[in-house]
């Protein structure tokens, strides 16, 4: 794959790149580049997940070595209870493994990484401190305002949460932070920072959030909003029937975001279309190569939702199966993790 070619599937999907001209410098410099994304151990992770996932795979085709950080102390800075982070983190190390499996993806190039891992070594918390101690308070809060979740009387957890984002950059020894568009204050603080510590800027670079099933975003703390990885066959139809897809309407439309963003993403690199089959007296089945065809005769209403809901249900069933079957045995796990 050319450099041309390599900067082309970088970009699918993405929603902004801090800066893009880095990025052409860095893949003409660097053979192997390195990149990561930080999830924080919170709430169970869900269907919109598979969009960093495929990004993260995109990386990976591209020659890149990927670093996925699963941040448990970062999940306690955000109100997941200490206790619970040691299971927590067991979900998500077994859980997303197999999200990329259920895609096909080569992960010979993949590597999850601890957060405690590293982040409790002297030197991290002396820069820490040091980070602490240049940037104020209202910048932290900005930086974590999309992220954190925060009150009129934030904990001062949210506050170190930014700090320590900038700092895995280093710690990881990455050439590039993605994440979502959600996470762009924090990046930005990042890039402004390291340098103060006499570490380099790293690129970064953003993907769209997903509206939820509700027209909100997709949020692992609302199970109306979101379809788990574990959800069955009859609970991912009946989310999808309820789901927000007003006739004709695009705006906070989750159902064809993740059409979109997805499984069209994932239809695109199996050469496939996506099949919506339907009755003959309801006009018979209908095919899509691109995401442009879906929209442009739903906006026409020549496609009813839920038409594409049942089409989608059963897309998003035969995507989650190899999930169901790799995690049927970690009830236990999910029990105490999610008690």
């Amino acid at each position: 794959m050319d450099i041309k070619d390599k900067l082309a599937l970088i970009k699918r999907n993405t929603q902004e790149i801090v800066t893009e001209e880095e990025l052409l410098e860095l893949l003409k410099k660097k053979k192997t580049p390195s990149v990561y994304l930080g999830t924080a151990v919170t709430g169970r992770p869900h269907v919109a997940y598979f969009l960093w996932v495929l990004k993260l795979a995109d990386f990976l085709k591209s020659g890149f070595k990927v670093k996925l950080l699963l941040a448990d102390l970062h999940g306690a800075l955000d109100n997941t209870p200490w206790e619970l982070l040691e299971k927590r983190y067991e979900y998500y190390n077994a859980i997303i493994p197999a999200m990329f499996k259920a895609i096909g993806t080569d992960i010979k190039n993949f590597e999850i990484v601890r957060g405690s891992s590293f982040q409790k070594s002297d030197k991290y918390f002396y820069d820490v401190l040091w980070m602490s101690s240049l940037a104020s308070t209202h910048d932290c809060k900005k930086a974590g305002s999309e992220v954190v979740k925060q009150t009129d009387n934030p904990k001062l957890a949210g506050l170190i949460y930014p700090i320590m984002q900038s700092l895995d950059e280093e710690y990881l020894d990455v050439d590039i932070q993605y994440g979502g568009v959600d996470q762009r204050k924090i990046l930005m603080f990042a890039r402004e920072y390291l340098p103060k510590l006499n570490y380099k800027q790293r690129i970064e670079i953003m993907t769209p959030i997903i509206p939820g099933l509700i027209g909100e975003k997709m949020s692992a703390s609302n199970p109306e909003s979101k379809i788990d990885l574990l959800d069955d066959e009859k609970t991912i139809q009946k989310k999808l029937n309820k789901a927000y897809c007003p006739e004709g309407e695009i705006e906070n439309n989750g159902v064809l975001s993740f059409i979109k963003y997805i499984l069209m993403t994932i239809k695109q690199d199996k050469n496939e279309e996506f099949l919506i089959e339907r009755p003959e007296k309801w006009g018979g089945n209908l095919s899509y190569k691109t995401y442009e065809d879906l929209e442009k005769e739903f906006i026409a209403k020549k496609i009813h939702p839920m038409d594409i809901k049942q089409g989608l249900a059963k897309e998003i069933n035969k995507l989650l199966e190899p999930i169901r079957k790799i995690m049927k045995d970690k009830e236990k796990l999910i029990k105490q993790a999610y008690n």
